[in-house]
């Protein structure tokens, strides 16, 4: 069965709706999550994509992503898509980061006179790192709260940005910093591409690396294009009830 996919559709309603595409989005260098907004036939011009081309292949079962199991978020609720974003994603990354900073610190120290930019992968880890930690303890703490009260019909609890919509755009604002970092480690490491030289401990670091950033967009992609609309939506109709149950127009 084919796809229903047009070259209007955006990025990140394209993979909302088919998860298990994420994969060739990503081959193509083309992002789904910070990115997602732009329609398919932009995003490809971009990129230098044939959009003719990509278009067939996403359409054509065939060419569905096989050998990683992708949850539908779309087919999820609220609550249970804010709880397998914090048991998924934010789990692997306060596993996963601080692993990340002992490896590109001692890749640093071992290697940094054979290639200078090591020092720059190991300081843009870090403040990425510190910046995620800081970045999940404000969603787990308040905003995911928030999202569950919504979706079970309890009404909106007060924000200190004053809305849901104010918290998720600084959300989204953080991700796009967070996207930013990862195509800077992207960058730095010639597309996470080891040297003739590098050490065990080197390609390990760079697969590593490769990993956190197919996690990042998955991450980023099931908030703001799937969660984040969705918590606002919610927030809307909640806020219109309680107008009209106040007698307001």
């Amino acid at each position: 069965m084919r796809m229903d996919i047009k070259v209007s559709d955006t990025v990140g309603g394209i993979v909302a709706r088919h998860p298990s595409l994420a994969r060739q989005f990503e081959e193509a260098g083309i992002d789904y999550c910070c990115g997602g907004g732009l329609p398919l036939e932009e995003a490809c011009r971009k990129h230098g994509v044939d959009v003719t081309i990509f278009l067939q292949a996403l359409r054509e079962p065939a060419s569905r992503s096989v050998g990683e199991e992708l949850v539908d978020a779309a087919a999820m609720s609220l609550t249970e898509l804010a709880d397998h974003v914090e048991q998924t994603h934010h789990a692997y990354l306060k596993a996963e980061l601080p692993r990340l900073r002992a490896m590109t610190a001692k890749v640093a120290a071992v290697h940094g006179h054979q290639d200078g930019r090591l020092m720059q992968v190991k300081e843009v880890l870090f403040a990425l790192s510190m910046e995620m930690a800081c970045h999940m303890a404000k969603e787990e703490s308040v905003l995911f709260p928030l999202i569950r009260q919504l979706d079970a019909g309890m009404g909106a609890l007060p924000l200190p940005c004053g809305s849901v919509d104010g918290m998720v755009r600084q959300m989204e604002h953080e991700h796009r910093l967070a996207g930013g970092a990862l195509e800077q480690l992207r960058k730095l490491t010639d597309g996470h591409k080891p040297p003739v030289w590098a050490c065990n401990t080197y390609r390990v670091m760079l697969e590593a690396l490769a990993c956190l950033e197919r996690d990042m967009h998955q991450h980023v992609h099931k908030e703001n294009n799937v969660l984040f609309p969705r918590a606002i939506e919610a927030d809307s109709a909640n806020q219109s009830s309680r107008d009209v149950a106040r007698g307001r127009p």
